[in-house]
C-alpha cells in the first residue's frame, strides 16, 4: 500500500474528525440545556396563540430542535392535534432538518463562517417563505387533523426524543428515577433487610441537560467519525479526474442533478459534509455540493414517507417542491457567488 497516500488519509481523518468532535461536543451541551430550559411542549402551545407569525415561529422552533426525519413526525403530529396552521407546520418541517444547530455546527466546522451564514439565511428564509406561501394558496388546509392522523401515532404531551442522527433515545420529560435506600434491620434475624426510607432524587435541570448532551454526543459521533474516515480515504484515493468529469465546473445541469439525486440518497448530514469538502477540493463545484446537501437532508424518501402521515398529498407535493427549489437556488447561489 502506498505509504504517502495512507498518511494523507490518516491526516485528513485526524484533522476533520478532531475538529468535528469538538464542535459536536459543544453543540450537544448547548442543545441539552436548551431542551431542558425551553420545553418543546410549551413551545408547541405558543405556536397556536400566534398564528400571524406562525411561519416565522415554526422556522425558529425548527432551529431549536435537532431532529431528523424519523423524529419530526411525532412533534408535527402534536402540532397538528393542537390546531397549528399548515404554514407553521411546513416551516417547522423545512427548518428542523436543514438549519438546526447540529447542521449549522457541521457546516461551520467544515466550510467556515461565510458559507454557514449564507446557508442559514437561505434555508431559514426558505422555511419562512414556504410556510407563508402555502397559507395564501387553496392548499392551506391540506393537513390531517384528529381522526385523520394515523392510528397509534398520536403524540403524548411529551414528544418522544429523536432516535436518529440528531438526537439520543432519551426523553427530556421522562419521569425522574426514584432511589430506594435499603438498611439492614438487625432485629429481624437471618440478616434480612427491609426498606427504611424512600428518598426521591429528582435530577436537577443541569443533570438532565448534561445527560441528554452525552446521549446526543454518543449518538452522533459514530457517524461523524465514519464521515471523517470516508473523507480521508477519498482525499487519498479518489481520482480527481472522475470528480471533475461528473460534478465539476459551473454547469447548472450538475446543480439540478445534484438536487434531485439527493432525495433518494437519504444523506446523513454528519457523513455527507466532511466527504463533500474533499470532493470540492478534488473538483466538485460548491453549487452541486450544497444542492446535494439541501436536497438529500431536507426531503429524503424516508422523510417524505413519514411526513405523509401528517400532511395530505398536495401539502407533501408543496413540501418537496420547496425543498428542491431551495436546493437548486442555493446551488446556483453558492456556485456563482462564492
Amino acid at each position: 500500500m502506498n505509504t504517502e497516500k495512507l498518511m494523507i488519509a490518516l491526516n485528513e481523518f485526524i484533522h476533520v474528525g478532531g475538529a468535528l468532535v469538538i464542535v459536536i461536543a459543544i453543540v450537544s451541551i448547548l442543545t441539552g440545556f436548551m431542551r431542558e430550559y425551553i420545553p418543546q411542549d410549551k413551545l408547541q402551545k405558543k405556536l397556536t396563540k400566534h398564528e400571524k407569525w406562525g411561519p416565522l415561529l415554526g422556522a425558529l422552533f425548527g432551529m431549536l430542535t435537532p431532529f431528523c426525519s424519523a423524529s419530526v413526525v411525532p412533534v408535527t403530529m402534536g402540532m397538528a392535534t393542537m390546531g397549528v396552521s399548515l404554514g407553521t407546520v411546513l416551516s417547522f418541517l423545512i427548518s428542523a432538518p436543514l438549519c438546526n444547530f447540529i447542521v449549522l455546527a457541521l457546516v461551520y466546522a467544515t466550510f467556515g463562517f461565510k458559507i454557514t451564514a449564507t446557508y442559514l439565511a437561505l434555508t431559514f428564509l426558505a422555511a419562512v417563505f414556504g410556510g407563508w406561501f402555502i397559507t395564501k394558496t387553496p392548499w392551506r388546509n391540506e393537513i390531517k387533523r384528529d381522526g385523520e392522523l394515523d392510528k397509534g401515532a398520536a403524540p403524548s404531551s411529551c414528544s418522544p426524543a429523536p432516535s436518529c442522527s440528531a438526537a439520543p433515545s432519551v426523553s427530556a420529560c421522562a419521569p425522574a428515577p426514584k432511589m430506594t435506600q435499603i438498611n439492614a434491620n438487625p432485629g429481624s434475624g437471618c440478616g434480612s433487610v427491609e426498606p427504611s426510607t424512600i428518598v426521591g432524587t429528582e435530577p436537577s435541570k443541569t443533570q438532565n441537560a448534561l445527560r441528554f448532551a452525552l446521549a446526543l454526543f454518543k449518538k452522533i459521533i459514530p457517524y461523524v467519525l465514519l464521515g471523517a474516515l470516508i473523507s480521508g480515504v477519498s482525499a487519498a484515493y479518489l481520482p480527481t479526474e472522475l470528480v471533475e468529469k461528473y460534478v465539476g465546473g459551473d454547469n447548472i445541469l450538475s446543480i439540478i442533478f445534484a438536487a434531485f439525486i439527493g432525495v433518494p440518497l437519504y444523506l446523513r448530514i454528519e457523513m455527507a459534509i466532511p466527504l463533500l469538502k474533499v470532493l470540492i477540493v478534488k473538483g466538485m463545484g460548491l453549487g452541486p455540493a450544497m444542492a446535494l446537501i439541501i436536497g438529500g437532508t431536507g426531503a429524503s424518501l424516508p422523510e417524505i414517507a413519514l411526513v405523509s402521515s401528517v400532511l395530505k398529498p398536495k401539502a407533501v407535493i408543496a413540501f418537496v417542491s420547496i425543498i428542491l427549489t431551495t436546493a437548486i437556488l442555493g446551488g446556483v447561489l453558492f456556485q456563482y457567488v462564492f
